[in-house]
């Protein structure tokens, strides 16, 4: 007769006890698996199909009203950003600055690492030097100079400031912020221009002051010679 050791040790048999007792958790385990899948792939799906949806939408807009309902309608989607952009450029174009930058800082909030964030900093400076205020104006274009020097933007930026400084009688900084367009964004489409700017600019304030030379040594005097004493003549002895 077979000890008990000996039933026990059987793969078969103890893969079906195991399969007896543990059958449940088994089961379910393995069903909230197939479950997440089929959710995940179904959600995948839905933002794909949403994301469709959106860009069809975007396509179609071309009204104020029409942008606001892809921003409202698909809220945090790339379509909804450029929504934001096109809302923002065409209160612009209607000369509603004000309305434009609370655009422009809702898409600044929303979309901090959008790769075109500096185009709407660059939206929000232009639109308030259309409203006045040219302090506010050319602060927010250094910031951004300054926050995103490898920008695309940061040149244009940098060359809107010429103007602020030439109106505050201060040619010589515009001059510098000239030389830094040439100097570091010498591709950039605004080099010419930055050149033309310094070149009108050198002719108020002059050339910039040539860099000091080493100073030369003085010449040392070279010794003169002992002069000879002349050695009397002998007298002639009588």
């Amino acid at each position: 007769m077979p000890t008990v050791s000996q039933i026990t040790s059987d793969p078969g048999l103890e893969t079906h006890l195991f399969w007896q007792r543990y059958k449940t958790t088994i089961i379910a385990v393995v069903a909230i698996l197939v479950l997440t899948g089929i959710g995940f792939a179904a959600y995948q799906f839905y933002d794909a199909r949403r994301a469709s949806n959106a860009t069809e939408m975007l396509a179609a807009a071309g009204t104020a009203e029409q942008y606001q309902q892809v921003i409202e309608r698909y809220p945090g989607s790339e379509p909804a950003a450029s929504a934001m952009l096109l809302l923002a450029a065409q209160l612009r174009t209607k000369k509603n600055y004000s309305e434009a930058n609370v655009t422009l800082h809702k898409f600044i909030d929303q979309y901090p690492k959008h790769a075109l964030i500096t185009t709407a900093w660059m939206g929000v400076a232009a639109n308030l030097e259309s409203l006045g205020k040219s302090d506010e104006a050319f602060s927010t274009y250094q910031r951004l100079a300054t926050e995103h020097p490898q920008s695309f933007n940061a040149p244009l930026a940098l060359l809107a400031e010429v103007p602020f400084l030439k109106a505050k009688e201060k040619p010589e900084e515009a001059r510098k912020v000239c030389e830094t367009i040439i100097t570091q964004y010498r591709d950039s489409i605004v080099a010419g221009e930055a050149m033309r700017e310094m070149m009108a600019l050198s002719k108020l304030v002059g050339p910039p002051p040539a860099a000091p030379s080493a100073p030369t040594a003085a010449p040392i005097p070279m010794a003169r010679p002992p002069e000879e004493t002349p050695v009397p003549a002998a007298s002639a002895s009588p």
